[in-house]
């Protein structure tokens, strides 16, 4: 079984799928993907979003305003731990550093992250962290603030081991997703093989980041498998070994029954 601990499943196309979710999760089902968390990325699609998993036990989600997006309704503390308290809120996030195409002063992304960092503290849920091209504004923040009694995620992480390690010494876990099996992503798989296997996530961010054979199409969470089977392709481990140890450290993380 697999866990695909990031994935963004209201926003994938269903035409392929004849409109029908059920006809998506069950091709996600044949690929022995048992869970997956379903990421918030702005306050407007949250409900959209909450009304579309809601009927589904085996999907979860998080509730956060992605750190790239500008023209979206700013989170409070308020909005984000009333939204925290429904059933399958596990975390949240997605939250953290994007400097990719920006030439603007970047503090009101500090500072949104910051808001995101609270929430946590307050609700007692994991952190879903995403960060590129920020590393030392996004490390500085989880030393000052304290992160490490929070814990959560570095998600679709592409940074260098040092940042993994710092993390790692901060209580979060590192995913990787079907980055590593692109031909130009030596750097992911070198990170990879010495992230300790009780701190290892996978994930698929769909429906972006298809992995190989499938990019350029559009991705879904059955696709974790494959990102599970190049991971003990370079850690030199069963797929048995990967899909529980990923399995169990995505329940951990989430608060979450086996």
């Amino acid at each position: 079984m697999y866990f695909d601990s990031h994935c963004h499943l209201d926003r994938i196309d269903l035409d392929e799928y004849d409109n029908n979710i059920n006809n998506l999760l069950d091709t996600i089902q044949s690929n022995l993907v048992t869970r997956m968390v379903c990421v918030g990325v702005n306050l407007e699609s949250f409900d959209t979003m909450y009304q579309k998993i809601d009927a589904h036990p085996q999907i979860f989600c998080s509730v956060g305003v992605h750190p790239g997006y500008e023209d979206v309704q700013e989170p409070t503390i308020e909005a984000l731990v009333a939204l925290s308290k429904k059933n399958k809120v596990v975390a949240i996030g997605e939250t953290g550093l994007d400097y990719v195409n920006t030439t603007n002063d970047m503090q009101w992304q500090r500072d949104r992250f910051a808001i995101h960092i609270n929430v946590a503290k307050e609700t007692g849920l994991p952190l879903i962290i995403h960060s590129r091209e920020a590393r030392e504004d996004t490390l500085k923040i989880m030393h000052d603030r304290r992160i490490v009694d929070i814990g959560g995620v570095m998600h679709c992480f592409t940074e260098d081991w040092e940042m993994a390690k710092q993390a790692i010494d901060m209580s979060f876990y590192i995913s990787i997703s079907g980055i590593v099996t692109f031909n130009q992503a030596a750097n992911v798989r070198e990170i990879a093989k010495k992230i300790p296997l009780d701190r290892l996530l996978i994930e698929t961010d769909s429906p972006w980041l298809s992995p190989a054979p499938f990019r350029g199409k559009q991705n879904h969470p059955g696709r974790v498998s494959l990102v599970a089977e190049k991971l003990a392709e370079i850690r030199k481990e069963d797929i048995e070994t990967i899909a529980h140890a990923t399995f169990d450290n995505a329940n951990r993380l989430f608060n979450l029954e086996n």
